[in-house]
């Protein structure tokens, strides 16, 4: 898939959104934890270990904005990171999944993730990101459900895109373009990243730069 041609002036907003800092301001464990909807937000979703810290921190131009593990699951609340020049905030969800956590726990994550997707007015789009060697799972299409029924807003990002083959990732593409086709909440276009090369990074910033203007 070739990267889309975005209008120049576009593009640079993009870039400069993501030249300036990000700061993480908070974890919330309860949606009373939640800051006041003042500004535009946009998530990343994500099965456990699919590289969601990774992303974020290339994506902020950053190797220390989100933490990242080893560890599937280390993320256990929703963590606010704000633009500090931009009306926009950055939040990063629970992974799904499989997560070394007990199931309390994760039940716990589950009801926050449901909460927050249903029931944030400012909340703009979701980015569920998708295993780029194995394209989507079940419980990326659970959650793929949930956004159609709140009527949010998403799109799908496909992580570690350099580590299949061009043939497999061409097998994952295709299925991943047939698990959205139909689907009313579902942005038409998947985006291709890979956080240790930078690929796909362009045009994420400026998809999300699109997000404030309209």
């Amino acid at each position: 898939m070739s990267e889309i041609d975005y209008a120049p002036d576009m593009i640079e907003r993009g870039r400069l959104m993501f030249a300036r800092p990000f700061l993480f301001t908070k974890g919330c464990v309860r949606i009373a934890d939640l800051p006041p909807m003042d500004r535009i937000e946009i998530a990343f979703a994500g099965r456990s270990n699919v590289g969601k810290s990774s992303l974020i921190n290339a994506l902020c131009g950053t190797s220390s904005l989100a933490r990242t593990s080893n560890t599937p699951g280390r993320t256990q609340e929703l963590n606010i990171f704000e633009s500090q020049s931009e009306p926009l905030r950055i939040v990063d969800m629970p992974g799904y999944g499989y997560a070394k956590a007990p199931e309390d726990k994760v039940r716990q994550w589950t009801k926050l993730i449901h909460q927050y997707l249903t029931g944030r007015a400012t909340l703009r789009r979701v980015y569920v990101l998708v295993d780029g060697r194995h394209g989507p799972k079940d419980n990326d299409l659970t959650v793929m459900n949930e956004l159609d029924r709140a009527a949010v807003s998403y799109q799908i990002v496909l992580t570690k895109a350099d580590k299949p083959s061009a043939g497999e990732l061409a097998k994952v593409i295709e299925a991943t373009q047939a698990a959205i086709v139909k689907r009313p909440a579902a942005h038409p276009r998947v985006i291709l990243t890979s956080s240790l090369k930078g690929d796909g990074l362009r045009e994420l910033r400026t998809e999300i730069a699109m997000l404030l203007e309209s």
